[in-house]
C-alpha cells in the first residue's frame, strides 16, 4: 500500500516555519550581511550619506529575516519568539533612521547602530542560553557574544570621519557575516543528517 504524499501547508505560520528553518534562509541573512560590510570596506572614502543608505538596507533587510526566523520551529519557546519579533521590528525602526536625512551624522549613527547590536547580541545570547533543547547553541550563543563585543566597540569607539565610522561598521559586519555563514552551513549539515536518517530502512 503507497502512501499519499503529505499536502502541502497553506497556513500562514506553517510556511513562515518552513521557510525560517531552511539553512538557504540563513544564509541568505548571512549574505546581507557580508555584501554591506564588503561594499563599505572597499569604498570607506563615499560620503555619510551614502554609508546611512547602506547600513539602514542592511538593517531593513535584517527585520524581514529576523520576523520570517521568528516563526521557525527551532523557536520553542514562545519568549525567544516574541523577542525575536521585536527585535525584527527594532531592526526595521533603526533601517528607517539610518535612511532618514535628519538621522545622518556620525555621531547618531554610530548611537543607533551601536545600540542596536548591543541589543540584539544580549537578546541571541539570552537565546541560546534559554533555550536547552536548541540545535547549535554553541554557535547562537557565539554570534550573540560577537554582537555584544561590536555595539560595545561601535559605542566607545570615537569615530570622527565617515571613513573611519565605515571600515569600523564595514569590519564588524563582515565578522558578524562570517559567523553567519557557520551557522548556516552547520543548518545545512544538520538537515542532510536528518535526511539520511530518514531514508534509513527500519531495523
Amino acid at each position: 500500500m503507497t502512501s499519499t504524499p503529505k499536502p502541502a501547508s497553506t497556513d500562514a505560520q506553517d510556511i513562515l516555519a518552513d521557510v525560517g528553518d531552511a539553512w538557504l534562509w540563513a544564509l541568505g541573512w548571512a549574505l546581507a550581511t557580508l555584501v554591506p560590510g564588503v561594499i563599505v570596506l572597499v569604498w570607506p572614502q563615499e560620503t555619510l550619506h551614502v554609508l546611512g543608505v547602506v547600513i539602514g538596507l542592511h538593517f531593513l533587510l535584517g527585520g524581514v529575516f529576523s520576523f520570517v526566523s521568528a516563526f521557525s520551529r527551532s523557536y520553542r519557546d514562545s519568549g525567544s519568539r516574541l523577542m525575536r519579533i521585536l527585535l525584527a521590528f527594532g531592526s526595521v525602526l533603526v533601517g528607517v533612521m539610518c535612511l532618514r536625512h535628519p538621522m545622518q551624522t556620525i555621531a547618531v549613527l554610530s548611537l543607533v547602530v551601536g545600540v542596536f547590536w548591543l541589543l540584539s547580541g544580549l537578546v541571541t545570547v539570552y537565546i541560546a542560553i534559554a533555550d536547552r533543547g536548541r540545535a547549535h547553541r554553541g554557535l547562537t550563543f557565539g554570534v550573540g557574544v560577537l554582537g555584544v563585543v561590536a555595539g560595545i566597540v561601535v559605542l566607545g569607539y570615537p569615530a570622527e570621519s565617515a571613513v573611519a565610522l565605515a571600515r569600523l561598521l564595514g569590519l564588524w559586519l563582515l565578522l558578524l557575516g562570517v559567523a553567519e555563514v557557520a551557522v548556516a552551513l552547520a543548518l545545512r549539515s544538520a538537515d542532510r543528517r536528518d535526511l539520511q536518517a530518514s531514508d534509513m530502512p527500519p531495523l
